[in-house]
């Protein structure tokens, strides 16, 4: 059985004493560090161990002198020993430097020093926070050449590598080889899950944690509130709230956050707030996250006016604050707003904008029918060497007012940087299709047929009572099926009875027109519309969650349908909430 490393003991002293008072501030240490040469402890490394490892954790750290001292602190100590190197690993892993890290095992290495768990536990944590890959699956074979590969720290530690790095068939493996899961190491594969947004096997994993009768921690439930934002699930949501209340937790400002998020992307955007307004402690972003969730409903103003209250506080927006603020003038067409906030990033906080913020304000300018602009901004923010993701904005806003030239134009440049994203191409079909192109339709087709490409499936997702039921267009795999067509058959003609036209320029241009108004009447949201009204009571609201744009056409049908059934439905789709109340939505037909 293989044995932890053991730590050396500290000696009591004055001089120890005043080394654990100085912290981890460097002016103080290198006093210590006199009083240390004149006590005649020099040369004596459990001393100069402990102080080098303060000096590595201090804030000042990454400086040219802090660093040269510590290097000339480095050599002074004769012949370092497996503590002293894992004292550096660790202490770098643990406070921000990872790459510090991996240098120092690998000078461990070349010094035929027989490393421990700790020191794996820690360098493996140091190639997570990298990403890096091929040097973490190195350490991983040292791992198992050293005999450390049922050591459940160390195991835990290359979980977490794996699911940062996107190997989730190695994190999956090893997870299921760990015997005596620790908290952490159920932590570990449901956050791995979430992060790369597989938010329904996270959702598995911490059922199966339930069933182990594992209490989940405060990581835990960030992580699950993660995956419940992803998939909408927001009765799970609520049952973590509940949960920290219950269990008397603390609603830290990272739960707390993961609490905003998660109310806010499953459409409950009040209950949100009321979490954001009881925080005790609201950081940057907390903020961010309370103005994103305006944003993506389309509260617009409220979302400047909150940006606006951040900074009267005292507090800065990073470039997360700022896509959030971007995306909120994008989705209520506050074309103004946009470019003042745009402007301030540079010269109110020093701050380079990155695509995401450049695909803002071209999805602004786009959606406001400013073509000329967004392609003028595209010319000069990216100095002629636009992204795939700036050029897609451009393409949606293209198609959205129907600029047939500009978007072809923009189109080719696209294909010639991503030739192999399907999602481009049938964008440009469908700019062909509604110019009557149709021969450049099918030879589109023909081009992705051809090249193996496949458009994304679109899917919609409704939750009954704690249970998820997901619809496709056309399906009929539901144990309701017959009931859901023939009440969506009724429905169709009531609405049409209150004014309702098919918009069949969202089918397929090939198709008769009768052929258009069957195809687009069993999209998947019309099922899972037609599902919620069915199984609901007539005063609940009905949310449903749609993985694609919503088409114009649903989007017209849900204003009906809100209409006529008097109720409320809310939809989320890839880009934004719509809320559907009365016969109008709260997009105002912006979106």
């Amino acid at each position: 059985m293989i044995q932890r490393a053991t730590v050396h003991p500290c000696p009591h002293s004055p001089t120890y004493e005043a080394l654990l008072r100085a912290g981890r501030r460097v002016r103080p240490l290198q006093q210590v560090h006199a009083r240390i040469v004149v006590a005649g402890h020099h040369r004596t490394r459990s001393f100069l161990t402990k102080l080098l490892t303060l000096i590595l954790c201090s804030s000042s750290s990454a400086s040219g002198s802090t660093a040269a001292y510590a290097r000339t602190l480095f050599l002074s100590i004769p012949e370092p020993d497996t503590f002293l190197f894992n004292s550096l690993i660790t202490a770098a892993a643990k406070y921000g430097r990872p790459a510090d890290a991996i240098v120092h095992y690998r000078r461990m290495s070349a010094a035929c020093l027989e490393p421990s768990n700790y020191t794996f536990t820690s360098v493996v944590k140091a190639c997570a926070d990298l990403a890096a890959s091929r040097t973490g699956r190195v350490v991983h074979s040292r791992v198992i050449s050293n005999g450390f590969d049922s050591d459940v720290f160390v195991q835990t530690a290359l979980v977490v590598f794996y699911g940062k790095t996107g190997d989730l068939h190695h994190a999956r493996k090893l997870f299921d080889r760990i015997p005596n899961r620790t908290v952490v190491a159920w932590n570990a594969m449901i956050a791995g899950y979430e992060q790369n947004g597989l938010a329904e096997e996270a959702v598995a994993i911490f059922q199966l944690m339930q069933v182990a009768g594992k209490e989940p921690d405060s990581a835990t439930l960030v992580s699950l509130l993660s995956a419940c934002s992803q998939l909408g699930a927001l009765s799970l949501g609520q049952w973590v709230n509940d949960y920290v209340v219950n269990k008397g937790l603390e609603l830290n400002v990272v739960l707390g956050t993961a609490l905003i998020n998660m109310y806010a992307r499953c459409g409950h955007l009040e209950k949100a707030l009321k979490i954001f307004n009881g925080l005790q402690e609201r950081n940057v972003v907390a903020w961010t996250a309370m103005i994103s969730g305006y944003g993506m409903h389309g509260h617009g103003h409220q979302a400047i006016k909150l940006f606006q209250q951040m900074k009267s506080i005292g507090l800065s927006p990073n470039d997360v604050t700022f896509v959030a603020v971007l995306s909120a003038c994008a989705h209520a067409g506050l074309v103004s707003e946009g470019q003042e906030t745009f402007a301030s990033m540079r010269r109110d906080y020093g701050l380079v904008p990155r695509v995401e913020h450049q695909v803002c304000v071209v999805d602004m300018l786009g959606r406001a029918g400013l073509l000329d602009e967004a392609m003028l901004f595209i010319r000069e923010e990216t100095r002629g060497l636009p992204g795939p993701e700036v050029l897609t904005a451009m393409l949606g806003a293209c198609k959205m007012h129907k600029n047939f030239s500009l978007g072809v134009e923009v189109a080719e440049h696209l294909l010639a940087i991503e030739p192999g994203n399907p999602a481009h191409y049938v964008l440009l079909s469908n700019i062909f299709a509604l110019a009557g192109r149709m021969d450049r339709v099918e030879k589109i087709r023909n081009i992705m047929i051809h090249r193996h490409l496949k458009k994304q499936i679109g899917y919609s997702l409704i939750e009954i009572n704690q249970a998820a039921h997901v619809f496709r267009m056309g399906d009929t795999s539901h144990q309701q099926t017959m009931e859901i067509y023939k009440y969506l058959e009724e429905l169709i003609n009531k609405i049409k009875e209150a004014g309702y036209v098919p918009e069949t320029s969202a089918a397929l241009h090939e198709l008769e027109e009768e052929e258009r108004e069957f195809a687009l009447r069993f999209h998947s949201e019309k099922l899972a519309v037609a599902f919620g009204l069915m199984n609901t009571s007539k005063n609940s609201l009905i949310r449903i969650v749609k993985n694609l744009r919503m088409c114009n056409d649903c989007h017209l049908a849900f204003n009906f349908i809100s209409l006529v059934s008097g109720r409320e439905i809310i939809v989320r789709d890839k880009h934004r909430f719509h809320h559907f109340k009365q016969g109008l939505c709260s997009c105002q037909n912006y979106w």
